[in-house]
């Protein structure tokens, strides 16, 4: 990463992408830079995925095929009341209209970052929102 003030290491992260190679990218991308990644095709199954890994961060497309994130971050913002751990989650789209940035934040993620990604600037926003999160400060990114 080329900000040396900031890690991803040791986090954990959930990559939620339909596309495989989105997936794989972004998996050996974190990995690379110390992260404990995983990563899913479907909201359906990040739910699980989330019971038991316990991601630090949450990374996902918003618009998925017969998905979409509305979807997912109220029944994991409920598991986070029951079990007392808050994910922060960072939306990726190809969409880039102002009622798709609404859309994200309004659906529960703090950040908003338009396809294509540039890789650097996502582990930025990974590492601000650990931080944030261990400071108890929301980030919110237009």
């Amino acid at each position: 990463m080329s900000c040396q003030s900031i890690s991803v290491d040791g986090l954990r992260l959930l990559i939620i992408d339909n596309h495989a190679d989105s997936r794989e990218l972004l998996k050996i991308f974190f990995e690379a830079e110390g992260s404990e990644v995983k990563t899913v095709a479907s909201f359906s199954n990040a739910l699980n995925i989330i019971l038991h890994f316990q991601p630090d961060i949450l990374i996902s497309e918003i618009y998925l095929p017969d998905e979409a994130a509305h979807s997912l971050l109220p029944e994991i913002r409920n598991l986070e009341a029951k079990r007392g751990k808050y994910i922060p989650a960072i939306a990726l789209t190809s969409f880039t209209t102002d009622e798709d940035r609404v859309y994200a934040l309004k659906a529960g993620f703090q950040m908003y970052l338009s396809k294509p990604i540039d890789l650097d600037e996502l582990a930025y926003l990974v590492a601000n929102l650990s931080r944030s999160k261990q400071l108890n400060a929301p980030i919110f990114r237009y």
